[in-house]
């Protein structure tokens, strides 16, 4: 069983009097461990294709299959139980509670645990913090790290539910090139441990870091490759 299946997806946006085609008919499978980058223009679908991976949007057409589960056509409290079940997300602005320590930021998605999966949040946010090398940053706030080191508490915070997949959106994008890098090392470790990683990114360097690339335009998949070993 693929992990995730999109059958013929399509997404419309209704924008006044026009319809605006984000994504028109993308069928596509993604296994369980793959490290997938999806690529493209502004405006190419990318980000659209990003929130109904995410169950974040649901799609207008189509169906979406997650480990089994016909997602597509689930209400909102069951969707919001699968994000919260299946998914990390990390954002590129960090999305990261000022006047707030790593360790309080990394345990906050536990607030909405309504299973109750994680019996002892902080051990389990130190856990998190420790594996993405923030050990000694527990109790820093966001205005005393780096961006890298926020990206990093980012990443910690996605992990905390032990979510099957890691999705990334343009998570490089306010980073210099030596710590987008770094923060690209996270995710292919992570990987190698067996959490997919679906990233979104405008950046060619950063999409040739994945093990597979996904060319969208205009709402298409326009190529779909396996990515050399030397990155390329």
């Amino acid at each position: 069983m693929p992990l995730i299946e999109l059958k013929e997806v399509t997404k419309v946006y209704r924008m006044g009097d026009i319809d605006v085609h984000a994504l028109r008919g993308v069928d596509l499978v993604i296994e369980k461990g793959e490290f997938v980058s999806i690529t493209g223009a502004s405006g190419s679908g990318k980000s659209t294709m990003l929130h109904v991976l995410g169950c974040l949007d649901s799609p207008s057409g189509g169906e979406y299959i997650l480990e089994g589960i016909r997602v597509s056509g689930l209400g909102n409290r069951r969707l919001a139980d699968i994000r919260n079940e299946k998914i990390g997300f990390v954002f590129q602005g960090f999305n990261l509670l000022p006047r707030t320590s790593a360790l309080e930021n990394v345990e906050l998605p536990l607030l909405y645990d309504r299973a109750g999966r994680i019996k002892d949040p902080e051990r389990k946010a130190v856990e998190a913090l420790t594996r993405v090398g923030l050990a000694d940053r527990l109790h820093h706030e966001p205005n005393r790290l780096s961006g890298g080191e926020q990206q990093r508490v980012a990443i910690a915070r996605a992990l905390i539910n032990e979510p099957a997949i890691l999705l990334a959106d343009e998570p490089t994008g306010n980073l210099d090139t030596v710590t987008s890098m770094d923060i690209i090392g996270i995710f292919k470790e992570l990987n190698s441990q067996g959490i997919t990683i679906i990233l979104v990114t405008h950046e060619p360097d950063i999409a040739r870091q994945g093990k597979r690339m996904i060319e969208l335009r205009d709402g298409r998949i326009t190529h779909d490759h396996t990515v050399s070993a030397s990155g390329g």
